[in-house]
């Protein structure tokens, strides 16, 4: 352990003090967790098939079958923890970032019910701080939390069978420290498809041609005595300054994929016209309210969970924080949709919006100018 680490970490602690009733109950659980190793007998799953998996920068999503071929594999994942400065706006807006891959959200991962996740976590020695992974996916353990804590210079691979169909938030709960890290961007999302494919819960299969993931993000940028975005050297000169934020409940910003105008322009998500869609989008912190404006969610899962039967025909649809939620829509109508959490001041004043680019042709039977404005 390196020294820069052991005197962040301290800094971090000292901070830490107001930390919920919940935090020695948590405490407890990782010490317990820390002893099991040595009493586990891993199960054989030499027999298993191995797949390893190259993970992509979201919105994107690696290249998957939406049903599953043959049976239950070990799914290989590398998430590589990364600190770093990002920019939030085109004011400049500096953010001391944790990352999993170096993004904001972290990667969309995607199994089938009943493979087994196999996930090399590593703390790369040129980190400051400690990190884990906890996944709502899995089951025991703080969700592996609790069986990845990794210093800098430190790696530690978890395997869990994933036995929940649906989307799930993972994010990194590390001791006394959990909503900074979480806060500062070190969430993402896995995708657990049920073995045959998605369906609508009546034997109808969903086939979706696109998938992306869009992860929002709630930052909490201090502010100097003149109302400006203060800046930092480090991640610790921050932390009490952020902390006070934090417990104001009021974030500075509120954005899609790490920044304000990460999917609109030249990065916003492409469709045509007859395209089925599917929409992740994961709130690991706040409540969230997705609606794409001039579309709507034709088969929805609110909570995520792909064994219940999804909502119909849905215009805006409620994820819970700490959640992930998936939309279904076929587009029919060319054009740019915008895509907003429709708290509308989040969206419109805090960035919580991305764009649509749709191609094909209109289709005046759905929607047509009757009378172009004019004077009266």
């Amino acid at each position: 352990m390196t020294d820069q680490f052991q005197v962040t970490r301290r800094t971090m602690l000292a901070g830490a003090a107001f930390a919920s009733a919940v935090a020695p109950i948590v405490t407890a659980t990782f010490a317990q967790a820390e002893e099991a190793p040595a009493k586990m007998n891993p199960t054989d799953l030499s027999h298993l098939p191995r797949v390893k998996v190259d993970l992509v920068k979201p919105p994107f999503v690696h290249e998957h079958t939406q049903k599953a071929e043959g049976g239950p594999k070990i799914v290989e994942f590398t998430l590589t923890i990364e600190e770093k400065k990002m920019i939030l706006d085109d004011a400049g807006t500096e953010v001391h970032a944790m990352t999993f891959n170096g993004s904001v959200p972290g990667p969309l991962m995607v199994v089938h019910q009943d493979d087994y996740v196999e996930l090399t976590l590593i703390n790369p020695e040129t980190n400051t701080l400690q990190h884990n992974i906890d996944f709502h996916s899995a089951t025991g353990a703080l969700g592996g939390g609790a069986l990845t804590i990794v210093n800098p210079g430190e790696k530690a691979i978890l395997r869990f069978k994933a036995t929940k169909a649906g989307v799930f938030v993972y994010h990194c709960a590390p001791p006394g420290m959990v909503p900074w890290h979480v806060v500062s961007g070190m969430n993402g999302a896995i995708m657990v498809l049920p073995r045959e494919g998605l369906t609508d819960g009546h034997g109808k299969e969903l086939v979706y041609d696109r998938v992306y993931y869009v992860g929002e993000q709630d930052f909490y940028v201090p502010k100097d005595e003149d109302g400006n975005f203060k800046k930092y050297e480090t991640a610790g000169d921050a932390y009490a300054d952020t902390l006070a934020v934090m417990r104001t409940l009021t974030p500075s910003h509120v954005v899609f994929n790490g920044a304000v105008g990460a999917l609109t322009g030249e990065n916003a998500l492409k469709a045509a016209v007859g395209e089925k869609v599917l929409i992740v989008h994961s709130q690991a912190n706040r409540d969230t309210r997705p609606h794409l404006i001039g579309g709507h969610g034709d088969y929805v899962w609110q909570t995520g969970k792909f064994n219940n039967v999804p909502d119909r025909d849905q215009e805006t649809w409620f994820i819970p924080g700490g959640t992930a939620g998936a939309a279904f829509y076929t587009f029919e109508q060319p054009g740019i949709y915008a895509y907003v959490n429709h708290n509308l001041i989040e969206a419109f004043e805090l960035g919580a919006a991305g764009h649509f680019t749709v191609t094909g042709d209109w289709n005046d039977d759905l929607m047509t100018a009757v009378l172009a404005p004019s004077q009266s």
